[in-house]
């Protein structure tokens, strides 16, 4: 079947194709072709998949899909862009947020309308619709011998990736934290595993509604576990898309962060062990970002170049580097951890303007060609740490730990050599993550994951700084930070712990059911 989201012949499911995908689908085909189910010369869907070359540009529209998204009709860096790595640390306490673009986020006055949300949730499912598109097209060209079983089982290793990728960034923010007893019955996110292309699929999906937090995850999980065995592996696809394409480790290392917010410590452990060794932290923190397409410890990134990038508005150069529209939390420069001669604090990754510390991971402040970090290999080692520590294998943690923090101390500074407790050693693991991974977007993640956590106390979203520059003497070290806070501190219990679901999605989904609180 033919389907042109330009032509008046699908006006019959345009109404479905709204509620189903957040804002109107159609609406954004018009304005990106990465978004269009005729993808980049204007062919017919069947016909998107009838040719080796245009299948693999339909593979590049999804991931370009998942690097531009849309913003009235305009980039902005959602679900895999710097939007998304901004609202990620907006929502936490180690950024402050100095203008207007993300300050609903920041301060936690977001509605069910608000726009930066509300793109979050329908670029994902854009993306995730892209992705389930790729399967359906693949799974027929391969059928149809257009392309040979090898080279499609990679291609479906990709698309399932990326939808369980997407899920997974979409349900921290949407839906409650996994817990670890109980029914596990709250709701989480519609886990979409059908393209949106027909009347029949639309329907399917009104009908479908939430699925619950626990059953989001493990369909995460399988896709996770299919494209393992399905995709190559960095070496097979050699140089930069060995980074910027999905990869057999890229999927190992996912499922260490998917099971460690489901805190199931063994598998966390289980799925890292598959690559220690096979990836290598870079020799100074700095030349992951320096060299971020060519690099020993980058799993996966989103590739931008001078010529595809998300813009202006959207680009990690141009909002973290040059317009400066979120900077380093005294919060967290002032951690007690982070120590003062760390090279995380060298010129190289942090830039002192009038005495606040700026980031400098995001090079190219001109032509917006940085790598986004999604993935890496310092994040697998402090995940699997933190299992291991959970678990009681304190010496093999701390290893881990130091691997991570050593490679940013100066020579002769001392590597960590015990802590009096669990629960001290598991505080540093978190401080590292905290200071390592800082305007990388992480930080929301491990906020929403560890609430009631037995070693761990965090209730809800923290108190921050007031929107707006700091004075630098808010940044002298030597003590931790203890104030002024200009952002309450939003309790676990409240419902503003959750963003809502957007209201145009309430408003033409009948069968989707509002966050607690936002009706």
């Amino acid at each position: 079947m033919k389907i042109n989201l330009k032509t008046k012949t699908m006006n019959t499911v345009a109404r479905g194709v709204v509620f189903v995908m957040g804002i109107s689908l159609f609406t954004a085909c018009t304005e990106e072709n990465v978004l269009e189910l005729e993808p980049f010369n204007q062919v017919s869907e069947d016909a998107a998949f009838s040719t080796p070359a245009l299948i693999e540009l339909s593979l590049t529209g999804m991931y370009n899909a998942a690097q531009r998204g849309d913003y009235v009709g305009q980039g902005r860096g959602y679900p895999f862009g710097a939007a998304s790595i901004q609202q990620g640390d907006n929502r936490g306490e180690d950024v402050v947020n100095t203008q207007t673009f993300y300050q609903l986020t920041y301060t936690g006055t977001y509605d069910p309308s608000t726009l930066n949300n509300v793109f979050m949730w329908s670029d994902t499912y854009r993306l995730i619709n892209r992705a389930n598109i790729v399967i359906q097209g693949v799974n027929t060209a391969i059928e149809n011998g257009v392309i040979t079983q090898e080279v499609g089982d990679d291609y479906l290793g990709q698309a399932k990736f990326m939808r369980a990728i997407a899920h997974l960034e979409l349900i921290s923010h949407f839906a409650k934290p996994y817990e670890t007893s109980g029914s596990n019955s709250n709701l989480g996110i519609p886990y979409r595993e059908i393209p949106f292309t027909t009347e029949a699929n639309i329907e399917a999906g009104i009908a479908q509604g939430r699925n619950t937090v626990h059953e989001v995850y493990t369909k995460i999980i399988a896709d996770l576990d299919e494209a393992e065995g399905l995709l190559k592996t960095k070496a097979e696809r050699g140089g930069t898309l060995g980074i910027v394409r999905a990869t057999m480790e890229a999927a190992i290392a996912y499922k260490t962060r998917a099971y460690l917010h489901m805190r199931e410590w063994q598998k966390v452990i289980t799925e890292g062990e598959k690559i220690l060794g096979d990836y290598s932290l870079t020799a100074d923190p700095n030349d992951v970002f320096e060299n971020g397409y060519n690099n020993s410890e980058s799993i996966f990134s989103m590739e931008n170049t001078a010529n595809n990038n998300p813009g202006v508005n959207a680009a990690l150069g141009s909002q973290y580097n040059r317009r400066a529209l979120v900077v380093i939390s005294p919060i967290v420069w002032r951690n007690e951890f982070w120590l003062p001669n760390d090279l995380r604090r060298s010129e190289d990754l942090v830039s002192m303007r009038s005495g606040i510390p700026h980031t400098n991971k995001y090079k190219d402040d001109v032509n917006y060609s940085d790598a986004t970090p999604l993935m890496r290999y310092a994040e697998v080692l402090l995940n699997v740490a933190e299992a291991y520590a959970r678990l009681d294998r304190l010496a093999e943690a701390l290893d881990l730990l130091n691997e991570v923090r050593d490679r940013s101390l100066p020579a002769g500074a001392a590597s960590y050599s015990a802590f009096g407790s669990k629960e001290d050693l598991l505080r540093a693991i978190i401080a590292e993550r905290r200071i390592e991974f800082v305007m990388e977007g992480k930080r929301w993640q491990d906020i929403h994951r560890l609430q009631v956590d037995t070693f761990v106390d965090y209730d809800g979203v923290p108190a921050k700084v007031a929107n707006g520059f700091p004075p630098a003497s808010a940044y002298t070290l030597g003590t931790p930070y203890s104030g002024p806070y200009g952002v309450e501190a939003i309790p676990y219990s409240d419902f503003r712990f959750l963003w809502p679901i957007p209201q145009q999605e309430m408003n033409n989904n009948p069968n989707m059911v509002q966050n607690p609180g936002w009706e």
